[in-house]
């Protein structure tokens, strides 16, 4: 089993237990290997994310150590995350029990899918998200007038300070701090969020991700969008942003961890 290592880099305790995790896999006969920015850390000669010939990705860190590996791995192989963060709804082991898990990998695991959503604009795809876009005006303390399209009937107009576009796995990320609901992964859908609207009418919406969905600028105020923290766009007036399942899910080990479980867990420590 060839294995890829990813550790946040400005942790010196996290890059010290990277190591602990690469001694126990070649120990047991594993093809360990480094990404760049953690072998450079150790002096070591690592590996490009993208197009990596890896078997499974352990990544060391927080949620955002994980959603930067997922983006560049490409094309997706499943990823375990350990906590070395804050909260960290996407990393399904802590540090405590990490090693016993890890030395069953050699002996197989089972992965997990979870939906990420491409964003396009004119026909080009500008990125695709695990957790969430956010559209969000240039100019601070300035309002956006935003219009859903479903199937091209438009389902809702306001104004807003932006919109959360988000999956089921970034349900427990900017969206519920937004106001949003917690949402089972398996499910299939967009969780739309507006970000401090006007009207107290204009509520998340859950949408099949088998129907069309489109959000339309209609101010005159320019905007950016951000993929999953990682990326940015600056998006003109009158822009149309289509939202499509991706054909690439995310793939994570399953590690057996009740989801409501884990959210349950990790709320308490808010």
């Amino acid at each position: 089993m060839k294995v890829l290592l990813v550790s946040r880099i400005d942790n010196s305790d996290a890059l010290a237990f990277t190591g602990e995790i690469r001694s126990v896999l070649t120990a047991a006969g594993c093809d360990v290997i480094l990404d760049r920015d953690t072998a450079s850390s150790s002096g070591r000669k690592g590996t490009a994310l993208a197009g990596t010939d890896a078997d499974v990705a352990i990544v060391v860190g927080g949620d955002g150590t994980i959603l930067r590996t997922i983006q560049q791995i490409n094309p997706p192989i499943p990823v375990l995350g350990v906590n070395w963060g804050g909260v960290g709804f996407l990393a399904d082991l802590d540090p405590d029990g990490a090693l016993a898990f890890i030395r069953t990998l050699p002996g197989g695991f089972s992965v997990e899918e979870r939906m990420r959503i491409s964003l396009f604009k004119d026909g080009a795809c500008l990125g695709t998200a695990l957790n969430e876009a956010m559209i969000v005006t240039t100019r601070p303390a300035k309002m956006l007038r935003i219009a859903i399209s479903i199937d091209g009937v438009v389902a809702e107009q306001f104004r807003a300070d932006g919109l959360l576009i988000s999956t089921p796995t970034g349900s427990t990320a900017y969206a519920m701090s937004a106001g949003g609901p917690i949402v089972d992964p398996r499910v299939q859908g967009f969780l739309l969020v507006p970000l401090a609207p006007y009207m107290l009418s204009s509520r998340p919406h859950l949408i099949s991700s088998e129907r069309r969905l489109e959000i339309r600028l209609e101010s005159d105020k320019k905007a950016n969008l951000a993929v999953d923290g990682q990326q940015t766009f600056e998006l003109e007036r009158s822009s149309t942003i289509e939202v499509r399942r991706s054909d690439r899910p995310a793939l994570f080990v399953d590690v057996k961890r009740n989801f409501f479980e884990k959210v349950d867990e990790k709320l308490r420590k808010l």
